[in-house]
């Protein structure tokens, strides 16, 4: 199966490199893009840094630089046509999927007519739609404000306790001060742990198998000798 945008920035024509790569044992071929022609220089940044900010805050190895431009053996799509969640990063989800994955590289041509029909909102949707449907990192953000807010809060106590023993405080501030910090770092915290349950249950929701059969080997009698996994 062949995946390629209507506008042809990607060129149909490197589809015989990627036959041949199929045919050398690759699984997925997909497109890397070199170079951007004819895109603005914000368009290029934010893509850069997406792609390099989803690396770091996902488990999945998501090649950066790569649209949906590939071709997939039937196994990948119909372990993709699987999946039962409905907010999809396909590109995300055939990196997550595994199998044997090859690049290749490419420079995108400038668009021959029309302009984008993919502006500013959408592309922010995607992305979060890229970061959520595969990270939990935004809910464990409470839990790094909690450790951050409690060493401040630790900081906060012990200047407030002694600048009443040196004298410098009025009546009831030392209390409320020390008070007022160690609570807000004790909700903070509250919140984390309900992150870190609700990211499970939400990774959870997705119903995603924990591998994916690639191939099944069996001895001279029929009977599996052998599973390869993927995934």
């Amino acid at each position: 199966m062949l995946c390629i945008d209507a506008d042809l920035q990607d060129p149909p024509e490197l589809l015989p490199k990627m036959l041949e790569a199929l045919e050398a044992g690759a699984d997925v071929v997909y497109g890397q893009r070199q170079s951007r022609a004819g895109e603005t220089a914000f368009k290029r940044g934010t893509a850069a840094a997406f792609y390099r900010i989803l690396r770091r805050v996902t488990d999945v190895d998501i090649p950066a630089d790569t649209g949906d431009f590939r071709l997939m053996r039937r196994a990948v799509v119909d372990a993709l046509l699987a999946m039962p969640e409905q907010h999809r990063f396909v590109r995300g989800l055939v990196s997550w999927v595994g199998f044997r994955q090859v690049a290749l590289k490419y420079a995108r041509q400038e668009r021959f007519a029309g302009e984008t029909k993919y502006p500013l909102k959408k592309m922010l949707k995607l992305a979060v739609d890229a970061i959520t449907g595969f990270s939990v990192v935004p809910l464990r953000m409470a839990t790094w404000l909690a450790m951050l807010s409690f060493a401040l809060a630790v900081g906060v106590g012990v200047y407030a306790v002694a600048q009443w023993m040196l004298g410098n405080t009025i009546a009831g501030w030392t209390s409320v001060v020390v008070f007022v910090s160690f609570l807000s770092s004790a909700q903070l915290l509250c919140l984390g742990i309900l992150g870190e349950y609700l990211g499970r249950l939400f990774m959870e929701s997705k119903r995603r198998p924990l591998a994916i059969v690639r191939e099944v080997h069996c001895s001279a009698k029929s009977t599996p000798a052998f599973v390869s996994t993927v995934g």
